[in-house]
Parts: C-alpha cells; structure tokens; sequence
C-alpha cells in the first residue's frame, strides 16, 4: 500500500466503524467539514464516540480503546471520575449557571492561589484561547506597548497574534536565527504578523538580538514550557532564566501558558521549572472535563481587570464564565489530584518514554519520543528532535502519521493527530505495557507498507 492510499486506507477489516462512517456522511450535510472540532477531523472519517469509564472509551459501533489523548489532555482523571461526577450531580440539581456570581467561584480562585504560592489572584474565563487573549490584552494595557514575542511553532489557541508562525514551513519559516512571521489562516492581517515578533525556542543569542530590536516595542513575552507543537521539547532553564530577566529588565510582560502544562506537576509547570512569570493561562485540567480557563498572577499585574473603581482596563466578562457547572468540576478535580499523583505520573511517563525507546531500538524502527511528567510524543525520526524545525513533519511524514494513528485505533488505541500521548490517574504500567505492543503492531505494519 503506497501512501498516497491513505484516503481510502481503511481500518474497518478488523473493526466494524459502519455507525462512525454513517454519522460522518450525515455530519458532512449540515456541519461544514463533516465535524465541529479541526483537531478530531482525520481521514478517511473520524471515529465517534459514544462513551467512556476510567481509561476506556467506547464508540458508537461499540468498540472500545484505551485512551492516551483523554480529550487533548483534559481529563486527568480519565471518565467518569467519581468524586467529580457526584459533583456535578449536585449542581446540576442547583442549577446550571446564573446572571450572577457564586460562591464556587470565590472557592476555586481560593484554592488554586493556595496551590500556586505566588498568585494572588484569578480571573476566570472559558478556554484557553480566551485565557491567552486576555493575557495579552492585560500586557498591553500595562506597558502601554502593541507587539508580543513568541516562540516559532508554539501553539496558543485560536487568536490571530499567537497563531503567527504556527505552521511554518520550510519555504517560508526564514532563518534559524531569525525566524519570519507566517500567517496561519487565509486573511491574517499583515499587521497583525508585523505586530508578532518570532523567537527561535532555546537559541538564546539569536534570541537576544531579536528581542534587543523591539524591546520598546514589546508588551509580552508568550511562552510554553512545554511546547507541544514544537515537538513536545522542554524549555532550557538556561534560554527561560534568560527571557525572565530580559523581560523584567525592560518591563516586558512574561507570560507562560499553562493550558497543558499545568499538568507538570502538583503547582504547575512554572513551579517545576522555577519560574515567576507575571501572568499564567489556564485551561484543560483545571475544569475537570467543562469548558473552563483562567487568568493568574500577582495582583499588580491582574490590575488590568479590576472593575471596582470603575471601567476596568482590559474588561473581561463572558455569559458563562466562572459558571457553576465548570467551577464544582474544577474544584473537585483539584480536590482530587494530589502531589502523590504527579509523583506517579512522573515515573508512569518515564516508564512510557523509556520503554517505547528500548521496543524501537530492539525493532530497530526509526522513531523516537519525547516529553516530559504525564505527556510524551512519538516521531517518526530516528533521533528525538530539540526544536519545532526538527519536529516538523513533512507532507509525506503527515501521511505516514495518519496511517500510524489509524492503525493504532484499529488495535484500540487513540492518540493524538500529532502521535502525542498522555496519561490518566487509573492507568497503570499494565495499560503502558498495552500501548507499546500497539504501537510495535502498528509501526511494523506502517514499515512493511
């Protein structure tokens, strides 16, 4: 089978998708694209799903998986958590959401600045793409500044600034050490690309001279500790140590968005890697499943926001922000996790990294992983990449993918589009061990191809 099958490439002979292929063919009448979500979107059809419990999903064909994507690494606690289902429950009884505040969210903000000891305060919001938004328009507001820098390849939500440089691509992407600004979507203003100045992730002289140009210019310095587009490769503490002095030097606003790397550790991913940044987005864990993000920090950074004395600087409203439903789930959730969770996830993820690492040395297939606490990510390149150049897939590369994942949930396992994985508080080294046989079947299938 070439690759250029792949649109007729169909997992089917081992399980029945005729119910996933029906629904498609009707989604594809009355939803543009067949789907609501890009990121779902995979040919030859999506799988639907109708159902999950623990570490299991089951679609609407009634095939079951073991899900390492756990909603883009939303649900840290698989399906069906108990403490947060009976939470819920409870609310729902009291009512979905109101025309004004409750006392769940004063709760939630409580705790989360008890979590994270240097925020004082919180803003919540709906997504992390909002979170993101609002971090930005508070730097702006601050320094008084328009431009923002962040790092080439890092993915930030769907907001016209940060998806700058998204997706670039070898004819486009410029220099290493001096990356070019690209749209992402058809229509992106040439203003807005002029206003969003590129870093190359962990190059720190290039860096420098980059960011020594605009600095007066500059209201923000957005980062990922953790950059899963750019290959799941962590920041340098040397290159982050860096950028936080560079930034407080010269006023800049350091934002670190911690839509996914909040799941690094206990407090966050700034506080396993020892960084202060002056305003941090959330999103994913923190409501438990609900559509959720927030905005945190020291107070004299969230000043923006406050509407105590009058029209706030950046106003922040939203008809379901801070709604009862996502905020019971997020406080059970965090209830839930403890420290002694992320130590698990801590030698669960190494126990992943290391074993897909051995099972292609042993294979001898060329492929790799990397990653860090709870997440990790297979290439499909011999050597594990260090930046978003490295881990850029190809269009045949994309293909080859698209082939990998199909057969991975043919044999009942669902990750990522970009064959990125993640762990849940039920998994154990059994449903790893499961993985990694999936993954062996899978990519000597893809070999012999």
């Amino acid at each position: 089978m070439s690759l250029t099958d792949i649109d007729s490439y169909n997992c089917s002979n081992r399980r029945n998708l005729s119910r996933s292929i029906e629904l498609f063919g009707r989604g594809q009448r009355v939803i543009t694209g067949g789907n609501a979500r890009l990121a779902v979107f995979q040919r030859p059809h999506p799988i639907y799903f109708a159902k999950g419990r623990g570490v299991h999903l089951v679609d609407v064909d009634g095939n079951r998986y073991l899900d390492f994507l756990n909603n883009f690494t939303t649900l840290i606690h698989g399906h069906g958590c108990r403490p947060l289902l009976d939470r819920l429950h409870d609310q729902l009884e009291l009512g979905v959401s109101f025309s004004g505040p409750t006392e769940l969210e004063v709760e939630f903000a409580e705790l989360l600045c008890d979590r994270v000891p240097y925020f004082d305060q919180i803003r919540f919001m709906n997504s992390g793409t909002e979170a993101v938004m609002y971090t930005i328009k508070a730097a702006r507001a601050l320094t008084g500044r328009p431009k923002i820098a962040k790092l080439e390849g890092g993915f930030h939500g769907s907001y016209d600034p940060v998806e700058v440089s998204l997706d670039s691509a070898p004819a486009n992407w410029g220099s290493q050490s001096a990356p070019s600004g690209t749209p992402y979507s058809t229509g992106m203003s040439e203003s807005v690309v002029a206003d969003t100045v590129v870093l190359p992730c962990n190059e720190l002289r290039a860096s420098r001279e980059i960011l020594e140009a605009s600095k007066d210019r500059l209201a923000a310095v957005l980062i990922d500790l953790l950059p899963q587009r750019a290959g799941l490769v962590p920041i340098d503490p040397c290159y982050l140590a860096f950028l936080r002095e560079f930034t407080a030097r010269h006023g800049i606003v350091l934002i670190s968005d911690e839509v996914m790397s909040f799941r690094l550790s206990y407090r966050g991913g700034i506080t396993r890697f020892g960084l202060e940044a002056d305003l941090c987005a959330f999103a994913k864990i923190l409501g438990g499943g609900l559509p959720i993000g927030a905005v945190g920090g020291p107070s004299r950074f969230m000043l923006p926001f406050d509407s105590t004395n009058g029209k706030p600087l950046v106003p922040q409203a939203g008809t379901f922000s801070a709604n009862p439903m996502s905020m019971a789930g997020g406080i059970a959730t965090m209830q839930c996790l403890s420290e002694q969770h992320f130590q698990r996830f801590d030698e669960l993820g190494e126990y992943a990294r290391s074993s897909l690492t051995e099972m292609f040395r042993q294979q001898r297939l060329p492929y790799s992983v990397t990653g860090m606490g709870s997440m990790f990510r297979i290439h499909l390149r011999p050597e594990a990449p260090e930046n978003y150049r490295e881990a850029y897939a190809t269009p045949e590369q994309q293909k080859r993918m698209g082939m990998l994942i199909w057969a991975l949930q043919e044999r009942g396992v669902i990750v990522s589009p970009t064959c990125q994985l993640c762990l849940s508080t039920p998994m154990s080294t059994d449903h790893i061990d499961e993985m990694v046989t999936s993954v062996r079947e899978a990519a000597q299938m893809l070999e012999a191809a």
